[in-house]
């Protein structure tokens, strides 16, 4: 029988992307969720957002690429950008979403793109360190779909934060 072939990148984004690869068991943690991040390297912001998620059960595979191209390829528009671009569970997750909402969009598996933080709002995770001395600004995590039409996509408000 001829040995497999190994999977290329454009596969395994594809099956990430789809949520069907599922990841042997040697790469997870017991009970923890995998997160796949693109990020600049030098962002502290992102290193906040992650330690936020950490502490609430995600395990990260980290991209020191910037995020640009990760955003373009998985299909969120430059308008709903942000800092960082991750991948979970099949949706993308975009900029500094509470694990709270990561959380609820993975229970309840909508048909979505996935979420998204548009900018850096202060006081949300990752934006909310002592240098911003309490300040909390309003904003919203944003639940993106695809629209009607072909390569478009639509938002709804998915969260508040006031």
């Amino acid at each position: 029988m001829p040995a497999a072939k190994p999977l290329t990148r454009r596969h395994w984004l594809a099956a990430l992307a789809a949520g069907s690869l599922a990841l042997p068991a040697w790469a997870a943690s017991p009970g923890r969720t995998q997160v796949e991040l693109w990020k600049d390297p030098s962002c502290g912001c992102c290193k906040d957002w992650m330690a936020h998620m950490q502490q609430h059960g995600f395990d990260f595979t980290v991209h020191e690429v910037g995020n640009n191209g990760a955003r373009a390829r998985l299909g969120l528009p430059r308008a709903l950008g942000s800092c960082h671009t991750a991948l979970v569970g099949g949706y993308v997750i975009e900029g500094h979403v509470p694990a709270s909402d990561v959380q609820r969009l993975l229970k309840e598996k909508p048909r979505a793109l996935g979420l998204a933080v548009p900018g850096m709002p202060v006081g949300s995770p990752g934006m909310d360190g002592p240098e911003y001395q309490g300040r909390k600004d309003a904003y919203e995590v944003l639940l993106v779909t695809p629209a009607m039409k072909r390569g478009e996509v639509a938002t709804q408000v998915f969260a508040s934060y006031r």
